[in-house]
């Protein structure tokens, strides 16, 4: 009996300390461990400037393929669709791409365009600029709705002194035949164009 009193005893004194320790425990503040979050936040920035870095590869590897197949200009790539279709498919259809319909800013860049279209499309054929003036009737904007500074307008016919077409034809086509001259036609002809792609 006295062995079991001592038993209960030990128990009884075990448990005690036992959750005296669980007490203290909870009550001490557990420290973060800087260094280690310090860490993990640096590995995750690597991580991050990788993958920033494999997509800015990506696309220019891609951009180098559109190159290969077009035309470089002035720090632009250019890349001829003979298939015919309407401004805003075409449109559509080169930001699918990751670019934008063709706008020269100059007359060389222009020169240059309009011997490659001359080549890879046809020496008569018309191609979709990225040049309309669908928001104000005579103002002439690119892509990002900015006001075009180079225009290249045919103005050697006085009958028809481009752009003509009033708020039936809102958008641009620079023309193999007329030299590289732009004319306005109607949005919705359908006819081949050239994809723009800006080299960063």
């Amino acid at each position: 009996m006295e062995f079991r009193g001592v038993c209960v005893l030990l128990g009884v004194l075990l448990l005690i300390d036992n959750s005296f320790q669980q007490t203290t425990t909870k009550k001490r503040p557990v420290k973060k461990d800087t260094s280690k979050d310090a860490a993990v936040a640096e590995l995750q920035k690597q991580i991050d400037d990788i993958i920033q870095e494999l997509n800015l590869l990506k696309e220019q590897q891609a951009l180098q393929t559109v190159c290969l197949k077009g035309i470089k200009i002035h720090r632009k790539c250019f890349l001829a669709d003979p298939t015919r279709k309407s401004y805003h498919t075409a449109s559509e259809d080169c930001s699918a791409l990751g670019g934008v319909l063709g706008t020269p800013t100059s007359s060389d860049e222009n020169d240059q365009l309009r011997d490659y279209i001359r080549q890879s499309i046809g020496p008569d054929e018309q191609v979709w600029l990225g040049i309309h003036d669908m928001t104000t009737e005579g103002v002439w904007m690119d892509h990002n709705g900015f006001s075009i500074t180079y225009k290249n307008w045919n103005t050697s016919n006085f009958r028809s002194l481009q752009p003509d077409g009033g708020k039936s034809q809102n958008c641009a086509v620079l023309s193999g035949a007329s030299q590289g001259k732009w004319s306005d036609e109607n949005c919705r002809d359908e006819k081949p164009s050239v994809c723009q792609f800006n080299i960063v």
